[in-house]
């Protein structure tokens, strides 16, 4: 078509493209729907302006169909031995969404009409934002509780996809979650489901996620010790790299609450952090679980759980110098409070099996934060005499004070 001269006036400014959709704005210029939604949607001036006209253009006007101009850029194409421009198809509103969401509550049509909404929001931008607009993410929300408590898995799946394209961290949106605690059980629930894919327990773990990042505290004050089993059971069945990210990063979200850490200890959560760990995962999985370990091992029961894992000492030793220095912070803290508050002599001789005294030496020299150096000074310092056999404390005598 490059080739034919096409009227300028079927050609949209913005684009340079011929019309498929064209709408006039109320500064009386005609576009193509997609140029002129781009053109409000990406422009970085807080009042757009009309591309052609320089008048205000709120991003929130009105776009009216040209019809006229369309039927003729149609007629054109054909008089021209052209593909046809087909209509466009009329733009969802409000009212149309209401009426699938309506149909939701009938047992015989929810399921048809789950499916309807989701290609839908898929369509385009504008759809998304209809269905944000309708709030279908609440009606999702709702929804799933709905699945939890009849205990059904049909439809989970469509309803956590719709539940992902619509979300919106909006005041409302928090509002309905601190009333609707359920949310989090039903979700929870479907981690627990064996009639659910782990693709699908992929997307509950992400919904959680998103969930416990904008709740304030409100939510992870609330979390009881099987919502713990079931996360914690995330990082030893591996569903997927994705999923035991989101697991990690919601046991971060929760941690700080002092009832949350005893939860996670109980859960079995610091073996199977180890554990994981012993499976030589990536960097930013590394990581996350020293970040976990070092606040969990903040307290008694915590560190009890961590040396009753007979690999625990030589892992973070190990890991020491290797990883990043994020993980060489979060290492030498957990062996700091380990010689701190739980330094028997069983502990101290198993640190000194593991290697782990000949890293804290190997931090002394080499190109690490003066701090850390610091901290690994201050534990060998602390049990010199029960170390003072090995060949490596030659090394910290000669660099215990600094020149």
């Amino acid at each position: 078509m490059e080739e034919v001269e096409v009227p300028q006036y079927f050609v949209c400014p913005i684009s340079l493209q011929i019309m498929k959709d064209p709408v006039t704005a109320i500064t009386g210029m005609t576009y193509d729907r997609e140029s002129i939604e781009k053109w409000l949607k990406t422009t970085t001036k807080t009042d757009p302006s009309c591309p052609i006209t320089k008048q205000p253009l709120p991003r929130d006007s009105y776009l009216t169909p040209n019809h006229t101009l369309l039927r003729l850029i149609q007629a054109w194409c054909t008089s021209g031995g052209f593909d046809r421009i087909p209509t466009p198809k009329p733009l969802l509103d409000k009212t149309h969404v209401l009426k699938l969401v309506k149909d939701l509550d009938s047992a015989c049509f929810y399921m048809d009409r789950l499916m309807e909404i989701e290609l839908l929001v898929k369509e385009n931008e504008r759809n998304r934002k209809c269905m944000e607009d309708a709030g279908v993410c609440r009606v999702m929300i709702l929804l799933l509780i709905r699945f939890f408590k009849q205990k059904t898995s049909r439809g989970v799946e469509e309803a956590l996809r719709i539940f992902h394209l619509t979300w919106s961290p909006s005041d409302e949106t928090k509002a309905l979650l601190s009333h609707e605690v359920d949310f989090i059980s039903a979700l929870t629930w479907v981690l627990h489901c064996d009639e659910v894919e782990n693709h699908v327990k992929t997307q509950a773990l992400l919904a959680m996620k998103m969930v416990t990042e904008i709740s304030s505290g409100w939510i992870s004050e609330n979390l009881n010790l099987e919502f713990f089993k079931q996360i914690i059971s995330v990082l030893r069945k591996e569903i997927s790299q994705q999923a035991t990210k989101s697991a990690l990063h919601i046991l971060t979200e929760a941690y700080p609450w002092g009832r949350n850490r005893k939860k996670i200890i109980e859960a079995n959560g610091i073996f199977e952090l180890i554990e994981l760990e012993l499976s030589k995962p990536e960097k930013k999985i590394t990581e996350q679980v020293f970040n976990l370990l070092a606040n969990l091992c903040s307290c008694a029961d915590g560190r009890a759980k961590f040396l009753s894992h007979a690999g625990a000492l030589a892992m973070v030793s190990k890991r020491i110098l290797r990883v990043s220095p994020a993980t060489d912070d979060r290492g030498i803290h957990i062996l700091s409070l380990i010689s701190k508050f739980s330094a028997t002599k069983q502990v101290l001789l198993e640190m000194l099996r593991v290697g782990g005294v000949t890293k804290l030496c190997m931090v002394i020299q080499a190109d690490c934060d003066a701090y850390l150096k610091k901290k690994a000074r201050e534990v060998l310092r602390l049990h010199s005499k029960v170390w003072s056999n090995s060949p490596c404390i030659a090394v910290y005598l000669l660099t215990r004070y600094q020149r």
